[in-house]
């Protein structure tokens, strides 16, 4: 593997998960990574909540829109390197063959948005979503991608989707 990666993240509605996982990566890896989201079924909105969080982290939120995947299968799209679904629809969805062959991961995450309940409980499912997605692309930038061969890095991207499974709330 080469020393600049593209990275989609992708999920069903592009309004909270996938866009936390870009604004994250482009803060976090913003030297060898860039960071792309959509949606198989965008919302065309992006959660102020997840935008709330991100600002809290002190992570730029500029640029940050909701769009579908389709948009990445263009021809002048970015080559993709990987694409991980961070949603468990988008995970059974039939995704688009992308150009290239890029390695691919899901990185199952609980859906803050469908969260019921008061602003305080809304905002830790934010939180939690955050801080479960952080941790993964932290451990993500930490491989050594130019020394794995493909199957070892398949193996470590999907041992990073099993770091930090949600608690189940009751």
């Amino acid at each position: 593997m080469h020393g600049q990666y593209n990275v989609l993240f992708l999920c069903t509605g592009n309004s909270a998960r996938s866009i936390m996982a870009e604004a994250i990566l482009n803060f976090k890896g913003r030297t060898n990574f860039t960071g792309y989201s959509a949606g198989s079924h965008p919302s065309g909105k992006v959660r102020p909540e997840a935008l709330r969080q991100l600002e809290t982290a002190h992570i730029p939120i500029r640029g940050l829109r909701s769009k579908a995947w389709d948009e990445f299968s263009l021809p002048g799209s970015p080559k993709l390197d990987f694409v991980f679904t961070v949603c468990d629809n988008a995970a059974n969805e039939v995704c688009p063959v992308w150009p290239g062959q890029p390695m691919t991961a899901h990185w199952g995450v609980p859906d803050p948005a469908a969260i019921q309940g008061s602003e305080s409980e809304v905002e830790r499912a934010f939180r939690e979503t955050f801080f479960i997605l952080d941790r993964r692309i932290s451990l993500f930038l930490c491989l050594p991608l130019k020394t794995l061969d493909s199957l070892a890095l398949k193996r470590e991207l999907d041992n990073i989707g099993q770091t930090m499974k949600p608690v189940t709330r009751e």
